[in-house]
């Protein structure tokens, strides 16, 4: 296992004087489930600060739309009431992110298949991995995809993809993200402390960056967020997934550090907190190899 050090592919992320907003990528978010919109506007603030050019939400509960009135950027969409396939096909992404307070619904278990069938960098997160974990389908579409996807489980999502517990997760991560990458065909990130990542062909890597003030709801959802628009602007970078997974995990890693390092937690450290400081850390890792 290798220790990670993605800062560096930052510098490919560093816009021409003439860049406008189609060369940042589409991102689209797929989640916000009735109780859980703010997951979403989580991952679309995490989107935004790590620099997608667009970044539209596909909200399951259309009466939670006003929780994003702080953040006029993020486009909202009434997604209950969208055909799945033909909404993500109109949308011309470069990259797509759903799980972020999804739920388990009929509409969800649609919209998940749907992004498994679309071309493209997908991102899978939160009730994303556990309807795939109920359903063999939908793991069968994962495993058969022609392009690539990145997971990003806790130990307790991953353990319910493998049908082990989150302690025998835990008590051997190496062992489990290489089972999860061999069982999904995929980029896999393992939360938790130390997160590792892994995929098809690659060696694996531990993040050796973060702290316990990460330890709170929302800040896996602005992981996904960041993950997806580093990918979006990597369509015309030369980033592909893996790296843009690799960088994202250290981003937001090293976000929470400057942050409890400034004096911002970690007790009571917030994941708006942390996608915000990623913004700070990307544009100097832009600059400067690390």
């Amino acid at each position: 296992m290798e220790t990670l050090h993605a800062l560096g592919l930052a510098q490919q992320l560093v816009r021409q004087p003439d860049a406008h907003k189609g060369d940042a990528g589409r991102v689209v978010l797929i989640g916000g489930a009735p109780t859980m919109a703010g997951a979403l506007v989580l991952a679309g603030q995490g989107a935004l600060y790590s620099g997608a050019g667009y970044t539209l939400l596909m909200m399951l509960d259309p009466h939670s739309a006003h929780v994003v009135a702080p953040q006029p950027e993020l486009m909202v969409h009434d997604a209950l009431h969208l055909e799945p396939a033909r909404a993500i096909a109109t949308a011309r992404p470069d990259a797509v992110a759903i799980g972020p307070g999804l739920g388990r619904s009929p509409q969800a278990l649609q919209w998940l298949q749907a992004a498994l069938d679309w071309n493209g960098p997908l991102v899978i997160d939160a009730d994303a991995i556990n309807l795939m974990a109920q359903n063999p389908a939908l793991l069968h579409a994962l495993r058969s995809r022609q392009a690539c996807t990145a997971l990003t489980p806790h130990p307790g999502e991953a353990a319910r993809l493998l049908q082990w517990d989150a302690a025998r997760v835990q008590a051997d991560r190496p062992a489990a993200m290489d089972r999860l990458v061999a069982h999904t065909r995929a980029i896999v990130v393992l939360k938790g402390r130390h997160s590792l990542v892994g995929a098809p062909g690659e060696a694996g890597q531990r993040c050796t960056d973060g702290n316990p003030g990460m330890a709170v709801a929302g800040m896996g959802d602005v992981l996904t967020g960041c993950i997806a628009a580093l990918a979006a602007q990597g369509v015309r970078a030369e980033l592909n997934l893996w790296q843009a997974t690799c960088l994202g995990v250290q981003l937001h890693a090293r976000a929470a550090d400057a942050l409890v390092a400034a004096g911002f937690g970690p007790i009571g450290l917030t994941p708006m907190e942390l996608a915000a400081q990623i913004r700070v850390i990307l544009n100097a890792s832009a600059q400067v190899s690390c």
